[in-house]
């Protein structure tokens, strides 16, 4: 059967076999000319073709794919323009009256036919016919016009910001020296309350030639599918400093999964020191923290991934982005980067979409040491869930600046984060890619 003949018989609304007289079903003769001619008469003598299989999956697709796309427009309306507006109660008004109108003579052509039995099967068939193609062209427009804007919806870099994604992170670079990177605006506030604190931007120098390791650090908030992810650089002779995607939402806005999907957000790279974005989670948020470091990495693989969050600074100061719950989350993002950086050694995997599972994803991938105490004796994952659960490490830690006793930020911030880092085994940088690669491919080994 060729593919023009399968659709053909896909889409016809009728069998080929039909009711004698006598009640029983006989098969039209197979050939086309004699089918039509059948199909004729049936509808001359008053019969009317039977529907098949075929006819009500396809008709029930077009249905599903109908009311698909209409939620999806409406819901695109309601989270630009607020529940309160008239422009979405209009909206949604015209949009459910043109789809109900498409539906019923879609669905229900012999509702309006019963008021004249006699012309059924003529003059009512082709209003219906008529209905169903000027409403199907009317709601294809009002759908396309809706894709267009939708699409045509940029995102700002001035709005009234919370306090938290206020600023935006920027550099410089040494000009006698590449390594050294001065970074504005990096986070650094004394929380009091998971919505109190007082608040401090600083500005701060970094040597990357000092890069000495990655950690990726997992916060829970709603489940175990669902995790903000961070991502903190350590240095050899300083306190780490951690970079987080995060959604820059307006004063009075609160974050919706769902409303990530329809350009409600626009997306913020924090900068920030580990005393604030990891406190205000552990302490003050009271979510449920992982701190993982990284195995198996070289130092220049941990410097281009460095310079990967300089460049998502750039672009974002250049042209703001918009968050997207699925496709420019905190997690995939990170993901991208990593793979650019690391290219195979980071196969795509379904849990770069499920941000609570990608610690699972490492040590599946050998990125988490399979013996980090060395003793011979293999750390399953539950092992690593219970060691890098930092929440009761830095219970009652008081993040808060006094510098009359000399409690400055600094040295607040270095506590902290070695606090959290308390019986965690910190892996050293591989020496070679052949070593790295070797190291991961074991602990994944290992990891099954």
């Amino acid at each position: 059967m060729s593919l023009r003949s399968f659709f053909s018989r896909l889409l016809t609304p009728h069998s080929h076999s039909h009711r004698s007289d006598n009640g029983l079903d006989t098969l039209e003769p197979n050939n086309h000319g004699s089918n039509r001619q059948g199909l004729k008469n049936n509808t001359a003598n008053g019969r009317q073709p039977i529907p098949t299989w075929r006819y009500y999956l396809v008709q029930f697709f077009i249905i599903i794919t109908l009311l698909l796309s209409a939620v999806w427009l409406l819901l695109a309306i309601w989270y630009q323009f607020g529940a309160g507006s008239a422009i979405t109660w209009l909206a949604a008004l015209f949009i459910v009256g043109v789809l109900t109108a498409l539906l019923g003579v879609r669905c229900w052509p012999k509702i309006a036919q019963r008021f004249d039995h006699k012309q059924r099967s003529s003059k009512a068939t082709i209003n219906s016919k008529s209905a169903n193609k000027w409403l199907t062209a009317l709601y294809g427009a009002i759908w396309l016009v809706g894709v267009g804007w939708f699409f045509s919806i940029e995102p700002q870099q001035e709005r009234d910001w919370m306090a938290e994604v206020s600023e935006r992170v920027t550099y410089e670079r040494d000009a006698t020296n590449p390594d050294l990177v001065t970074l504005t605006n990096v986070r650094n506030f004394d929380w009091h309350t998971d919505t109190e604190a007082t608040e401090r931007w600083d500005t701060r120098t970094i040597d990357m030639s000092k890069l000495s390791g990655v950690d990726v650090t997992n916060s829970y908030w709603m489940g175990p599918l669902i995790a903000h992810t961070l991502v903190s650089f350590r240095f050899e002779d300083d306190r780490p400093l951690a970079f987080s995607f995060e959604i820059r939402k307006e004063e009075g806005e609160s974050f919706s999964a769902l409303a990530g999907f329809f350009r409600r957000y626009e997306l913020s790279l924090i900068a920030a020191e580990e005393r604030d974005i990891i406190y205000t989670r552990t302490n003050a948020r009271g979510e449920q923290v992982y701190l993982f470091p990284v195995s198996n990495l070289q130092q220049h693989e941990v410097k281009s991934l460095f310079e990967s969050y300089l460049t998502a600074a750039d672009e974002l100061n250049t042209k703001p982005a918009w968050y997207n719950t699925l496709l420019s989350n905190c997690t995939n993002i990170i993901f991208y980067m990593a793979r650019i950086v690391s290219g195979d050694r980071l196969p795509w995997d379904y849990r770069i979409w499920v941000s609570g599972w990608l610690p699972n994803y490492l040590y599946d991938v050998g990125m988490l040491d399979a013996t980090p105490e060395k003793t011979g004796q293999p750390w399953s994952m539950d092992t690593w869930y219970a060691r890098t659960h930092i929440n009761s490490k830095v219970k009652g830690f008081n993040n808060q600046i006094n510098l009359e006793s000399g409690v400055n930020s600094h040295k607040n911030s270095r506590e902290f984060s070695e606090q959290i880092r308390q019986d965690i085994p910190i892996p050293p940088l591989a020496d070679t890619q052949e070593d790295a690669e070797a190291k991961a491919k074991s602990a994944a080994q290992a990891s099954y």
